[in-house]
């Protein structure tokens, strides 16, 4: 119970202390030798004294910026805190710095459990899955180029009508739309370059290209966030928040000035198609813009808005505008114990027909790692209409109440330095709506059970 404690209350934890100085040093990495890292690589051409972590860091750049850590990578060109624990594999190549990321799920799912006859629910066993590979180089004395490429096997070992996932909703099977299941990635997930110019140890500029890649809306994609890392499932809010990561055509401009980044996208608004392998046609009809704050070592917030036009495929006359709002947070007990937190709201104002309608969402997620155990927790709220979830009734857009509460651990059982092991389970109760019972009984849950392979967790902060 402590641990399911501390997950619910460490995001509301002593606030003022998130950045004090005891704090910030409590929060520092070391190396070996007990020296501090440093913030930037401009900070460490200050310092006469290099340690063998100064000298790692000096050739791992973020994606975008030579100036800041590899940590602050999120998904596309958004930020995490600089001290996220970073799972990966890591190694260069002459000039170049290469860095891989995956995870991999072998899961047995079962929604909804107690369902009675003609009640909505299903079981699968399913592996979600992908693969990501980033390279980058300084260029010159101010250049820095990325490329990137994602992939996932979900085709494959998913399925078209995706797994099983009670209330959710978005994208299309067989030309009917997806309810109740998650919808499988597609094969190529993301490919996409960047080139940043540092004018200063504070000021950068850039630009991102991604065929696909991910707009400049939404915090990290939900499997790139470590407070939803060991959760198989994506949350019910996903196409709320983050479901542009994968769009075919995104063109993304960024200013960073010290800790603040604001940049803009023009993209495709249509949301990828039922052929999970080819590559969909680039439009450019769709426009965002974020702005991004990482106060400290431990926090990462960012506000964004998003126009996309006509992003369901069944439902091209609909447009709807996207506004979300999110805080990362990251606190180390000591180097074998982190908890990494989520707070996410994100909002749709849809625009059909001349009538305009709004649904809210709101993710709290948790992940306490610690040596051998990981325990997790999400909790959400969301609002679907009898549309989205194709519920029969005069009012298709009347709102719908979803609350879900999912809690979970793991036990890893085998680490080595090619890949971590581990073993869990996830159960979700939930709460909604009189309207919805009979299409789900009055009191259903779930649960998973699966088996995950990712990278091991880099050697940092004296781990």
């Amino acid at each position: 119970m402590k641990y399911l404690f501390l997950i619910v209350f460490s995001f509301l934890y002593n606030p003022s202390y998130l950045f004090s100085q005891e704090h910030q040093q409590h929060q520092m990495p070391m190396d070996s030798t007990g020296h501090k890292e440093h913030d930037t690589i401009a900070d460490h051409q200050m310092d006469h004294k290099e340690t063998p972590m100064d000298s790692m860091m000096m050739h791992m750049p973020s994606a975008l910026s030579r100036n800041l850590p590899m940590n602050v990578n999120g998904s596309g060109t958004s930020w995490q805190p600089r001290n996220t624990p970073m799972y990966m594999i890591k190694f260069h190549k002459n000039d170049w710095n290469f860095m891989l990321h995956y995870g991999i799920f072998f899961t047995y799912s079962n929604q909804n459990i107690n369902r009675a006859p003609g009640q909505r629910g299903d079981a699968s066993i399913s592996a979600p899955n992908w693969v990501m590979l980033m390279a980058n180089r300084l260029v010159g004395k101010r250049g820095l180029f990325m490329v990137r490429a994602m992939f996932s096997g979900d085709p494959f070992t998913v399925g078209g009508q995706g797994y099983p996932l009670l209330f959710q909703s978005g994208e299309s099977w067989k030309g009917k739309p997806l309810i109740d299941h998650q919808h499988p990635h597609d094969l190529i997930s993301e490919l996409s370059v960047a080139y940043s110019l540092a004018f200063n140890k504070n000021i950068d500029l850039y630009a991102y290209l991604g065929y696909p890649g991910e707009p400049a809306i939404g915090p990290p994609a939900f499997m790139h966030r470590p407070s939803s890392l060991n959760m198989p499932a994506a949350p019910l809010s996903h196409h709320w928040q983050d479901a542009t990561h994968i769009i075919f055509g995104v063109a993304t401009v960024g200013f960073r000035y010290k800790i603040i980044k604001i940049e803009g996208s023009t993209f495709t608004g249509k949301e990828p198609n039922e052929n999970r392998y080819n590559f969909d046609k680039p439009r450019f009809d769709s426009y965002s813009s974020r702005i991004s704050l990482i106060p400290g070592r431990s926090l990462a917030l960012q506000a964004s808005y998003g126009y996309l036009k006509s992003p369901e495929v069944l439902f091209p006359e609909e447009n709807l505008e996207r506004y979300t709002a999110s805080v990362l947070h990251n606190y180390w007990f000591n180097d074998e114990k982190v908890i990494s937190t989520s707070l996410t709201w994100g909002m749709n104002k849809y625009q059909d027909e001349g009538k305009t309608s709004y649904g809210n969402s709101v993710v709290l997620e948790s992940n306490l790692q610690i040596k051998h155990w990981s325990y997790f927790t999400r909790m959400e709220f969301v609002q679907k209409d009898n549309h989205e979830l194709e519920i029969e009734s005069e009012e298709e857009h009347q709102s719908n109440n979803i609350g879900a509460l999912a809690l979970g651990m793991s036990r890893y059982i085998s680490k080595n330095k090619y890949f971590w092991l581990d073993l869990g389970a996830i159960g979700t109760v939930y709460a909604f709506s009189n309207d919805l019972n009979p299409y789900y009984g009055n009191n259903p849950w779930s649960f998973q059970i699966f088996l995950r392979i990712i990278p091991p967790r880099m050697k940092m902060m004296g781990m």
